[in-house]
């Protein structure tokens, strides 16, 4: 199933400046109210507003009077549930994607360096036009036959995962006129349990457009920047294929990757 893109353009146009105005001091009191990540200590960061715009419009559904009873109704994740081809996105469709083939890799560990083990990663993307597959994108790039831009895998016994895709393109998201999003990859962790679900995302190494993300600029430590940045690793090329990128996950702890928060 595709999942969701961004807002679309006019929400986004909305949520973007809603950070830039903040950070300038344009919010009530003058200065960014701070937001403390768990075990974290406080920062004057600003979040990102489109964390708003996805949370839930209904009232949570009350689950009594077992509250283990939720995972009833959830999904049971295992080997059987992920395919062949599912961390594969360039071998999904009868035909060759367009773009710059990819491969991203990494380890997904705890605070201590212990490996998550049979983790659930799942991914998803623009194609390398700058458009997602989904209904609700109405960017005029062209859409690509070959490419749906989801894909997911297991981790295995050291928390590795691996994926073979296409490198996304930039896509205009109107915060004003000449606004675009850096090339970036979507990746969702459940844990164990769907209640247990992290989304964060990664960005590509040099890429100009970063530093004016409004996403990149919600976060004010250089060390939580760096960690949503991948790095190119030769090792992880495939011959005459794709170049590889590595980028690992830290779940928790002082040096976590950052995720996007109520997701």
């Amino acid at each position: 199933m595709p999942m969701a893109p961004e807002p679309p353009r006019e929400q986004r146009g909305r949520e973007a400046v809603a950070p830039r105005d903040a950070a300038a001091g344009g919010h009530a009191g003058g200065t960014p109210a701070p937001v403390r990540a768990p075990g974290r200590a406080a920062r004057a960061a600003v979040p990102y507003q489109g964390i708003a715009l996805r949370h839930p419009r209904q009232p949570l559904v009350a689950v009594a009077p077992d509250p283990d009873a939720v995972e009833l109704a959830g999904p049971v994740f295992g080997p059987a549930d992920v395919g062949p081809l599912d961390h594969d996105l360039t071998r999904q469709h009868r035909g060759e994607p367009l773009g710059e083939r990819i491969t991203v890799s990494g380890r997904i560990t705890d605070r201590r360096g212990r490996p998550v083990r049979g983790q659930l990663v799942e991914l998803w993307q623009a194609n390398a036009a700058g458009r997602y597959s989904h209904r609700h994108d109405r960017h005029d790039a062209p859409l690509d036959p070959n490419f749906t831009g989801t894909g997911r895998c297991l981790t295995d016994d050291d928390g590795c995962y691996g994926f073979t895709t296409i490198r996304p393109g930039a896509y205009p998201w109107g915060l004003h006129p000449n606004a675009w999003r850096p090339s970036h990859l979507h990746f969702s962790l459940f844990g164990t349990a769907f209640t247990q679900r992290l989304v964060t995302q990664m960005y590509f190494p040099g890429d100009p457009l970063v530093p004016h993300d409004a996403i990149w600029n919600a976060l004010t430590d250089p060390a939580d920047r760096a960690r949503l940045v991948a790095t190119y690793d030769p090792a992880l090329n495939v011959p005459d294929r794709s170049l590889g990128y590595r980028w690992d996950i830290v779940l928790d702890g002082p040096a976590a990757t950052w995720s996007e928060e109520g997701r």
